[in-house]
């Protein structure tokens, strides 16, 4: 299930029939209070019962959220919690759900877009040229790109107004790998993958692939994977054009766990509880 967004379908944060989230606390849902094991978690005055921010959050039903809890499934701020009425503070408390941290806050955003090429990766332009801003119609959030990709290339892009996501994501300190498909002259020989993993010379350091591989070759084109987990400016077109195979197309197909799929371009879609989940281990949040 993906996650709140404006304007948007079922997910969290909406129930089937598209309504906002009920975060009243009624007493009709305490069939299970009194069947949990007490934890020391101090409830937080006015809070939001637990299995409601998970509902909410995409995780499951109330009913599989309050067996998630019972089942010592659920912390929050890194204690286990088995109360189903345990009251938190999704704003600010971190609730992990099987060691993953879930998405609590409702005015948070998580998306996949698939920039189509000739786009700016920015949020305007004062030259006039198509930017990300003119394929997310009228969203009320204020949206951060994560990471940039080149004028020309096409594909996976993450948005979203999680800052510290945001930042940790494009730093490269935490190497998340990213991995493009590339249109190349061709033929390709046998030991291109070995001098890209050894590493290849650039102007500004050594450039090294986690891995490579051709998936086709026809006559003069060849198409080939790469995954590397550096963001250096145009670092896959200068790194194939270095070892003789000069890109022709780029696209990119996964930033960390998140996949491209069938995503057409210029399209959004919102991740999904899981991938948001696995971003978040994969920068230490």
């Amino acid at each position: 299930m993906s996650t709140r967004g404006h304007n948007r379908g079922v997910g969290p944060g909406r129930s089937a029939e598209g309504a906002e989230p009920d975060y009243d606390d009624d007493e009709d849902d305490d069939w299970g209070d009194l069947g949990g094991e007490r934890d020391d978690l101090t409830d937080v005055p006015g809070g939001v019962r637990l299995q409601k921010v998970l509902a909410a959050a995409g995780v499951g039903s109330r009913r599989h959220c309050e067996e998630m809890i019972g089942a010592g499934r659920v912390e929050v701020d890194g204690q286990t919690v088995r109360r189903f009425g345990a009251r938190v503070d999704p704003e600010h408390q971190i609730i992990r759900v099987d060691g993953k941290r879930i998405p609590s806050r409702q005015d948070i955003v998580y998306l996949a877009f698939n920039k189509p090429p000739k786009v700016l990766t920015a949020m305007s332009d004062d030259r006039g040229r198509k930017t990300i801003t003119d394929f997310l119609g009228d969203r009320a959030e204020r949206l951060f790109h994560v990471g940039r990709l080149d004028y020309d290339t096409e594909g996976l892009m993450l948005l979203t107004n999680d800052g510290e996501l945001a930042h940790r994501l494009a730093h490269p300190s935490y190497e998340v790998a990213k991995t493009y498909l590339a249109d190349v002259p061709g033929p390709v020989p046998r030991d291109l993958g070995r001098r890209l993993a050894t590493g290849v010379e650039l102007e500004d350091g050594v450039a090294v692939a986690d891995r490579f591989r051709v998936l086709e070759q026809a006559g003069s084109r060849a198409l080939v994977e790469i995954t590397l987990h550096e963001g250096r400016k145009h670092i896959v077109r200068r790194m194939l054009a270095e070892v003789g195979h000069p890109v022709t197309r780029l696209v990119r197909t996964t930033v960390g766990p998140v996949k491209l799929g069938g995503l057409r371009p210029g399209k959004t879609r919102d991740l999904t509880t899981k991938e948001i989940g696995e971003l978040y281990a994969a920068v230490g949040l």
